[in-house]
């Protein structure tokens, strides 16, 4: 038998993620579903994927018991259709624990840039764009801010357009060869206004050229009937496919990215 060949971060395939031997090697304890460390072996090729699956979400009083694994898969197929590529490849499928989502690894790069940081004073520095103020202990608070960086404007727009209710820093993974992965989708989709986030800086500015014509071609494949409408079917409800239509064309009318809102609390706690 010749020797599998190690994929590299961004080239396991839906293919071998779907179809692969999927081998559990442990947990990621830290997380609030059940997420399990995998390798995944698919013909001469092996990778590591996370696999979160269905039997192991905690029940949420405001999402339908048993489907933030299809909101990964939702929000991954939405990630593919602008051509941003910004969730790693993500797939719904039979594993040791039964239905689940399936997600290449991606593993940060350490020498990343960074996104975030806690700046002193009321205004940040160049480079940077402010979220809020946050405590810091002994009574004293800082300047949470972002990176003034088009990756994550792409991602600020995407967000928008799935309706995310929990966009951490710790779900933002710079890679190597200067890419930037976001993970986490599970709390998508959801037909009433939710947007939670940590990419509030440009709140009110005009889209970029860029998410205008992305958001133009979105709301064509969105339209009833047409291929990723029919995948987003099979995954969401016909509520959340009619709010997720109606996102794109309110941000397409408006503009600018959105604010946030007064009746949700607009950044996800804790925000890392």
């Amino acid at each position: 038998m010749s020797a599998r060949a190690a994929a590299r971060p961004g080239q396991l395939t839906a293919e071998a993620l779907t179809h692969g031997e999927l081998t559990v090697r442990g947990q990621v304890r830290e997380a609030s579903n059940a997420v399990l460390y995998c390798t995944v072996t698919h013909g001469d090729i092996s990778g590591t994927c996370v696999y979160k699956p269905v039997a192991g979400e905690r029940p949420l009083w405001d999402f339908p018991d048993g489907t933030l694994a299809q909101r990964e898969v939702a929000a991954y197929e939405l990630s593919r259709a602008t051509g941003w590529d910004l969730v790693p490849t993500t797939v719904l499928r039979d594993g040791p624990y039964g239905q689940g989502m399936v997600q290449e690894w991606i593993e940060a790069a350490p020498e990343g840039a960074e996104l975030l940081a806690l700046v002193e004073g009321e205004e940040p520095g160049p480079g940077w764009k402010p979220v809020g103020f946050a405590e810091v202990g002994e009574g004293r608070t800082a300047l949470l801010v972002h990176a003034d960086d088009e990756r994550l404007r792409r991602l600020a727009v995407l967000d928008a357009v799935i309706n995310n209710g929990d966009r951490k820093g710790g779900h933002l993974l710079p890679a190597d060869g200067g890419r930037l992965y976001a993970i986490d989708h599970g709390v998508t989709f959801n037909a009433e206004d939710k947007l939670r986030t940590l990419l509030w800086g440009w709140a009110g500015e005009p889209l970029t050229e860029e998410a205008r014509e992305v958001l133009g071609r979105l709301a064509t494949e969105l339209e009833e009937g047409a291929p990723l409408a029919a995948r987003l079917a099979g995954l969401i409800t016909a509520a959340e496919l009619a709010a997720l239509r109606a996102r794109v064309a309110d941000l397409l009318r408006t503009g600018v990215h959105p604010r946030p809102g007064g009746d949700w609390p607009p950044i996800p706690w804790p925000p890392v």
